[in-house]
C-alpha cells in the first residue's frame, strides 16, 4: 500500500473520535520558520520524505509562494501522530506571517482550538507575533510556544550555554507578558507558558530537532548536550535523538484541547445564541448527532469541482447530498455535493464528516467567508470575523481587451469571495474597477493571480491610499426632505465615542447579540439608557439610533431609512470616501399616510442627503491610514533609521537597545511609505531589519487637508469644489 493511501486510511479512521482530534494553527511573525516547521512535522508523520522536509515547502503549494519564499495563503493538512500508545488526528493550518495576509490568520483562528506560536530565538517577539497572539486569544485559542532557530543563537551570535538559557527565558517571559496583558483571566486559568510544564519547546525547524523539558526526561538529552552538539555541527545526531515532530506533536496532544473540551469554552466566545437551545447544547458538547453548525473560514476555487468552502464543523455530521441553509440568504437551501478534508494541496473525499473536524465541501454556492452553514433555517449565526487590519491601498484595474470585461467582472467577484480582506468596487459603466487591499504586496499578489491563474490580461494603476471621512463635532437637527416634499426626517450627528468604536472593533457590541446583552454592553460603553435601548443598526464603526416615539408608519419605513443612511456612509461628501465613527440619532419624522408617497424613491434620497449635509455641518474631516514601523539596526545606523521615519511625516515613540543593536519604533502615514523599503536599505547600507503593521486611521493634519481632498476629488472625476450642506438640502 502506498504511503499516501495508508495515511488517508489512518486519518479517516480517527475522524469520528473527537477526543483524539487536535485542530491547530501554526502562527508567527514573517520568516520565523512556520512553513519549514510544518514541513518537518509532516515528514515526522510520514506524509513527505525527510530529505525534502524544510526544502519542499509542501504547505506553500502556490507557484507565487515558492518563488517569493513566503506563505500567502493559509493551507490545511491532516496527519496522524502516536502518543502514549494511541493514535491522534492532527488537523493543522499553516498561516502566513506577512502583515498583508493577516486576514488569513484571523480566519484560521476560528477553525482551530490551539496555536503553536513560533518565535525566532535571535529576533525574539516582533509586532506580528503580538498580532497573531492577540487574534488567537480573542478567539479562545490556546497557545503553546516553539522557540525556533536556537542553532543561530549558538553558532551565529556565539552565546555561551548560560547566556543561551537566559535569552530563551527572556523570550518566554515576553510572550507571557503579552498573554497576561491581552487576557489576564486566561493567563491565570493555566494559559501561562511554562517550560517546566512542557508548554514550551526549543529547537531548529531547519535541522529538524527540538527539545522540551518532558522530552528531556524521556530521551536524556539536556541543554548542555544541545549546546555542545550545535557547536560541533552535529545537528543530524540531535535530530535522531530528539526529533522535532515527536517533541512538538507530543506537546500539541498533551497540552492543546480536543474539540469537546475546546468547544465548551469557545462556543460562548464566538456564538451569542441561546446556549440552552438544541443547537447551543449540541455545539457545546460537539455532538455529531445534533443539527449541523459550521462556520466557513476559507473559500477557494478548484478548476474541476468549482467553489470549495472550508470551515470548522461545530455540531452535527456533513453527508454528501445533504441540504443546508446559509445565514443571510433568506431560506434558500444548498445541497452538499462533495465532503472532504485537505491534505495540503490535495482534497480527499469522504462519505461523511462529524463535529470537531475541519471540513472542505462543495455545493455551497451562496456561502462567503464568515457564513454560518446549518441544517436549521432559524439558527443565530456565528459572530462575524473581526479583522485587525483594514484595506489601506487601492489599485484601479481594467481589462486589456474589452472582450475580457465580462470575464474580469466574474473573476473580481471570485477574488472578493476568496479573500474578505479585499474590497472590490465594480463600475460596469466605466469598465474601471477598484481593488483595495492591505498593502503593496497584497495588491501585487492579487493582480498577479488574476493574470496568471484566472487568465485575464489586465492593466493596473499605481497603488493609491484609502482614506476615510469622519465628523469632528456635533450637528443638527438636520432636516432631509423627500423629492415630493411629503416626508421629512430630522437627524442629529456627532463623532462616536472612542470607547464605543473600540468595542465595535473588538466584537463586544454586535447586532447578533440578544437585545439585553447589547443594551448592557452599550451602557458599559458610556451611553445613556434611552439611547442604549434604541440602537437600530451598526455599519462598520457607525451607529444609528431611533429616538422617535410612536410615529405612524415608521416601522414599515425603517428599512428604507437605514438604506439611505448606508448609502451616505459608503461615500462621504468631502471626497466620496467611506465614513466611519459617526453616531446618528433620528429625532423626528413626518411621513405621508399613503404608502405610495413614501416608497424607496422618496425615503432613500431624503435620508441620504440629510446625512451627507449633516456630516459637512459636523466638521467633516479625512482620516488617513497609519503604519506602525519597527526597525532594528546597528547602533551607528540609528540616525539613518529615525531619519527614515521622521522624514515621512512620522514620529518615533520608542527606542530600545539590545547588545550592539537598537530597535526604533514609530509610526507614519501609509501615503508617505511608498518606496520605504528601498530607501531604508540604502540609508542603512542594507543592515536594517524592519517590519510594519496596521496602526489604525488618524485625522489628516489641517494644513494638508485641502490639498489631499483636492487630489482625491480630481482622481475620482468629481467637481473640484467641495459641496456645501445647502447643495444636499435644496
Amino acid at each position: 500500500m502506498t504511503r499516501r493511501k495508508k495515511m488517508v486510511e489512518r486519518v479517516t479512521e480517527l475522524m469520528d473520535k473527537p477526543q483524539r482530534i487536535r485542530n491547530i494553527g501554526i502562527v508567527a511573525h514573517i520568516d520565523h520558520g512556520k512553513t519549514t516547521l510544518s514541513d518537518n512535522l509532516l515528514a515526522g508523520a510520514g506524509m513527505i520524505s525527510e530529505e525534502l522536509a524544510g526544502h519542499q515547502l509542501f504547505m506553500d503549494s502556490d507557484a507565487e509562494e515558492q518563488a517569493r519564499g513566503i506563505t500567502i495563503d493559509a493551507s490545511n493538512v491532516s496527519m496522524v501522530h502516536e502518543y502514549g500508545g494511541e493514535e491522534y488526528l492532527i488537523n493543522m493550518i499553516d498561516t502566513p506571517g506577512h502583515v498583508d495576509f493577516g486576514g488569513d490568520v484571523t480566519r484560521a483562528m476560528r477553525a482551530v482550538d490551539g496555536a503553536v506560536v513560533v518565535v525566532d530565538a535571535v529576533e525574539g517577539t516582533m509586532p506580528q507575533t503580538e498580532t497573531v497572539l492577540r487574534q488567537a486569544l480573542k478567539e479562545g485559542v490556546k497557545p503553546v510556544l516553539f522557540i525556533n532557530k536556537v542553532d543561530r543563537l549558538i553558532n551565529e551570535i556565539k552565546v555561551d550555554s548560560t547566556e543561551m538559557q537566559i535569552r530563551l527565558g527572556r523570550v518566554i517571559d515576553k510572550v507571557n507578558k503579552l498573554i497576561k496583558g491581552m487576557n489576564e483571566k486566561m493567563y491565570n486559568d493555566g494559559w501561562k507558558l511554562d517550560a517546566a510544564k512542557g508548554t514550551v519547546a526549543f529547537g531548529s525547524a531547519l535541522y529538524n530537532w527540538a527539545v522540551s523539558v518532558p522530552y528531556m526526561k524521556k530521551s536524556g538529552v539536556n541543554f548542555q548536550e544541545v549546546y555542545d552538539r550545535c557547536r560541533a555541527g552535529e545537528m543530524k545526531a540531535l535530530a535522531k535523538s530528539s526529533p522535532l515532530a515527536e517533541v512538538l506533536l507530543d506537546m500539541v496532544v498533551k497540552h492543546l484541547p480536543d474539540p469537546i473540551d475546546a468547544q465548551d469554552r469557545r462556543v460562548h466566545i464566538i456564538w451569542h445564541g441561546d446556549y440552552e437551545s438544541e443547537v447551543g447544547k449540541s455545539m457545546i458538547n460537539c455532538d455529531p448527532n445534533g443539527p449541523i453548525a459550521m462556520m466557513v473560514t476559507d473559500i477557494s476555487f478548484d478548476p474541476h469541482a468549482g467553489e470549495v468552502a472550508t470551515g470548522r464543523l461545530f455540531s452535527g455530521t456533513l453527508r454528501r447530498g445533504g441540504e443546508v441553509y446559509i445565514s443571510g440568504t433568506a431560506g434558500k437551501s444548498n445541497r452538499l455535493q462533495q465532503v472532504g478534508i485537505f491534505m495540503g494541496p490535495e482534497r480527499i473525499e469522504v462519505e461523511s464528516l462529524c463535529a470537531g473536524n475541519i471540513a472542505a465541501v462543495t455545493g455551497l454556492r451562496d456561502a462567503i467567508v464568515g457564513s454560518t452553514v446549518t441544517s436549521l433555517m432559524e439558527m443565530t449565526p456565528f459572530e462575524s470575523l473581526q479583522h485587525y487590519s483594514e484595506p489601506v491601498m487601492t489599485v484601479a484595474v481594467e481589462a486589456k481587451n474589452m472582450k475580457d470585461l465580462p470575464k474580469l467582472v466574474t473573476v473580481l467577484r471570485q477574488v472578493a469571495k476568496e479573500d474578505p480582506t479585499v474590497r472590490v468596487t465594480i463600475n460596469e459603466e466605466t469598465g474601471e474597477h477598484l481593488i483595495s487591499g492591505m498593502g503593496e504586496l497584497h495588491l501585487e499578489i492579487i493582480t498577479g493571480r488574476i493574470k496568471r491563474d484566472k487568465g485575464v490580461e489586465i492593466l493596473t494603476s499605481p497603488p493609491i491610499v484609502v482614506y476615510r471621512e469622519t465628523p469632528t463635532q456635533k450637528a443638527g437637527p438636520v432636516e432631509g426632505k423627500s423629492p415630493n416634499r411629503h416626508n421629512r426626517f430630522y437627524i442629529e450627528l456627532e463623532p462616536m465615542p472612542e470607547e464605543l468604536v473600540k468595542m465595535i472593533k473588538d466584537g463586544d457590541i454586535t447586532m447578533n447579540m440578544s437585545e439585553l446583552e447589547r443594551r448592557d454592553a452599550l451602557l458599559k460603553g458610556g451611553l445613556e439608557k434611552d439611547e442604549a435601548k434604541n440602537l437600530k443598526a451598526i455599519e462598520a464603526t457607525n451607529m444609528f439610533f431611533d429616538m422617535t416615539k410612536g410615529i405612524q408608519y415608521l416601522n414599515e419605513t425603517m428599512e428604507l431609512v437605514l438604506e439611505g443612511w448606508r448609502e451616505a456612509l459608503a461615500g462621504g461628501p468631502l471626497a466620496e470616501e467611506q465614513v466611519q465613527n459617526l453616531k446618528i440619532r433620528l429625532v423626528d419624522v413626518k411621513l405621508h399616510e399613503d404608502a405610495i408617497h413614501r416608497g424607496p424613491a422618496q425615503v432613500i434620497p431624503a435620508v441620504r442627503s440629510a446625512v451627507k449635509a449633516g456630516i459637512l455641518m459636523a466638521g467633516d474631516s479625512l482620516l488617513e491610514p497609519m503604519q506602525k514601523i519597527q526597525i532594528t539596526v546597528p547602533m551607528d545606523q540609528m540616525g539613518a533609521a529615525t531619519g527614515q521615519i521622521q522624514g515621512r511625516r512620522g514620529q518615533v515613540f520608542d527606542m530600545q537597545s539590545m547588545g550592539d543593536s537598537i530597535t526604533v519604533t514609530g509610526k507614519a502615514p501609509v501615503a508617505e511609505l511608498f518606496g520605504f523599503a528601498g530607501d531604508l536599505r540604502s540609508a542603512t547600507e542594507g543592515r536594517a531589519m524592519w517590519s510594519t503593521e496596521f496602526a489604525g486611521f488618524e485625522v489628516v493634519p489641517q494644513g494638508l487637508l485641502p490639498e489631499v481632498v483636492k487630489a482625491i476629488r480630481k482622481r475620482k472625476g468629481l467637481k473640484e469644489q467641495i459641496p456645501r450642506p445647502d447643495d444636499y438640502l435644496a
